[in-house]
């Protein structure tokens, strides 16, 4: 096998990989009516049919068949198991509203609804297995060169050296900086200038080019993706600090003119159903099983200080819009004004029982019942006192930016440990980072993760008091 055969063959395998989605199906279908002794009869072919034609809309909808050379095994295996999830949900829903659903054994459906998303991700490590030891051995692979002599560049190139299972061989560094110019960790790297890599370029020697410049060279890049434009090679811009808030950006159009989502919402479509599901799904679950607990801390409230059991504050939800916060009352005052203090060491405010309950996040409970009421989610970011919002909106380059998504009880900042006191800007910076840094990379999977961290690391903190 010659170095890079399989090149002109990669659309085929993205459709032996449907193929073999197609396959798996059906045959775990069959399977799931073998294993019960169970007939196969028409109205399970035709389910069949549907489930492939509605797991592909799905499949394809969620890029799961698109090149994968440069992302992980977590990444697809997510993306398959929510593709499969909402064929189901299609499903269930088709059978339920045709009046059929007594028509299947539901220990046969039960089972294959388990088996196959397994049988799909057990065929994906078999092929990702498959070709990682074909690119180790050097075959398979693709030559990758990188625009600009800085730092950047030299991070592309080892970091395409230190996954050879990418298939991705470096070629080096190109650009018309003199020698005099060129830092010392970019010298090994160096291969030539800008007129260099377009001649390259177009002898066919690269399949990917990355540009690394500074986007102050708006010019220079512009000249050089004009030039590729006449080679066949693909072609990435890495983009620097500057343009960081486009990272994460998505392309729309405004009544067929192209625009750039920089700020918007990741739960817009699919994933916006996703998260819905998720917390209405999970909020419930967890609610009945706090109920009980609840129903005893609530009394326990009541009886150790006066005041109500539930303190509802005014706290900045979805869009900016005020909403009511529940949690239970943790001091012997309902601060909600424009002079809320955050609570402190030794705060002379918590009282006995509530100073327990805040250690333990117990007082967060009740805010399952803002997340049925749809005020609130599982997971996002925490929401902070309105007149705290407004003092840090003016003092925190895209504070606001939170509330492009539903606030959450639990978050991505919480479990790595920026929760409680914010006595500096410095820590509550730390935490809009965090935050930030979630609503860009959500994703059902990093969701889930949260949940389960915050059992280990989100009920307590050292700086909770």
């Amino acid at each position: 096998m010659s170095v890079g055969l399989l090149r002109p063959y990669i659309s085929g395998i993205s459709v032996f990989q449907r193929v073999i989605d197609a396959v798996l199906i059906c045959v775990t279908l069959w399977i799931s009516h073998w294993l019960y002794g169970v007939n196969i009869a028409d109205h399970n072919v035709v389910s069949a049919v549907l489930a492939v034609v509605i797991f592909y809309f799905i499949a394809e909808a969620k890029g799961l068949y698109v090149s994968w050379r440069t992302s992980g095994l977590v990444v697809e295996t997510a993306d398959l198991v929510i593709a499969w999830g909402m064929m189901v949900l299609v499903l269930v829903m088709f059978a339920f509203m045709s009046k059929t659903s007594a028509d299947y054994s539901r220990l046969v459906v039960m089972t294959w609804f388990v088996i196959t998303p397994t049988g799909m991700i057990m065929a994906r490590v078999i092929v990702r297995l498959t070709l990682r030891a074909l690119r180790r051995a050097g075959r398979n692979t693709r030559t990758l060169a990188v625009v600009g002599a800085n730092v950047e560049g030299v991070r592309l190139i080892e970091k395409s050296r230190d996954a050879p299972w990418m298939g991705i061989l470096p070629l080096g560094i190109y650009d018309d900086i003199v020698n005099e110019s060129v830092p010392d960790e970019v010298r090994p790297y160096l291969k030539g200038a800008v007129a260099d890599l377009i001649r390259n370029a177009h002898e066919g020697k690269f399949d990917y080019v990355y540009i690394a410049l500074s986007m102050q060279d708006g010019h220079r890049i512009e000249k050089l993706v004009s030039a590729l434009a006449d080679t066949t090679v693909s072609v990435y811009v890495v983009p620097d600090m500057f343009v960081s808030d486009l990272l994460h950006a998505r392309w729309t159009n405004f009544h067929g003119i192209p625009a750039i989502m920089v700020y918007e919402t990741p739960f817009t479509g699919v994933d916006g159903w996703i998260k819905q599901l998720e917390d209405f799904f999970l909020g419930s679950l967890f609610l009945a099983i706090a109920l009980v607990p609840m129903i005893v801390i609530g009394m326990a409230v009541k009886l150790t200080s006066p005041g109500p059991a539930i303190f509802k504050q005014r706290r900045y939800g979805l869009n900016g819009e005020v909403v009511d916060v529940w949690k239970f009352r943790t001091m012997s005052v309902c601060e909600d004004g424009v002079d809320v203090l955050q609570a402190k060491k030794s705060d002379p405010r918590i009282t006995t029982l509530g100073k327990f309950l805040r250690k333990t996040s117990l007082d967060e409970f009740p805010q399952l019942i803002n997340v049925l009421q749809g005020r609130m989610s599982l997971v996002g970011p925490r929401p902070h006192a309105v007149i705290h919002n407004e003092e840090y909106r003016k003092l925190i380059h895209g504070y606001m930016l939170r509330h492009k998504v539903k606030p959450g009880i639990t978050g991505w900042a919480q479990v790595n440990g920026w929760r409680g006191e914010t006595n500096t800007l410095d820590k509550m910076e730390r935490r809009i980072e965090y935050d930030l840094e979630y609503i860009r990379n959500w994703s059902l999977w990093l969701d889930l993760k949260i949940i389960w961290l915050t059992v280990f690391r989100g009920f307590i903190g050292k700086n909770v008091y």
